[in-house]
């Protein structure tokens, strides 16, 4: 999986300062964080709706869930190059919470 999040970002990375006419990645950033917030807003949005419909098990709406998770996951990486994070920071921690219950996790984001 991380290759392939190393390729996307890469791409994102040729992408982001190219021209907003030829380029979706170019006309998001071009646009502003703002723009790419909504974006990422709205692609939550429809995996929740999305994972509500692929709850009877049925192939086509389980795909289009998995179609929606990749949109939200784009546009997620997309958001994170416009804050010049990088994407090995998100998967460090998740790394770092191995061993932690969800439980436990979530305490220790409270006390710091």
């Amino acid at each position: 999986m991380s290759d392939t999040l190393q390729q996307l970002a890469d791409v994102l990375a040729t992408r982001r300062h190219g021209d907003p006419d030829s380029s979706y990645v170019a006309s998001l950033h071009q646009r502003g964080l703002n723009k790419i917030l909504e974006k990422v807003g709205e692609e939550a949005t429809e995996t929740i709706l999305a994972a509500k419909d692929a709850q009877s098990g049925a192939h086509d709406e389980r795909q289009a869930l998995v179609a929606e998770t990749a949109d939200l996951w784009f546009h997620s990486m997309v958001m994170l190059s416009h804050l010049d994070i990088d994407h090995h920071d998100v998967l460090d921690e998740l790394a770092r919470r191995f061993g932690m219950s969800g439980l436990e996790e979530k305490a220790s984001r409270t006390l710091s």
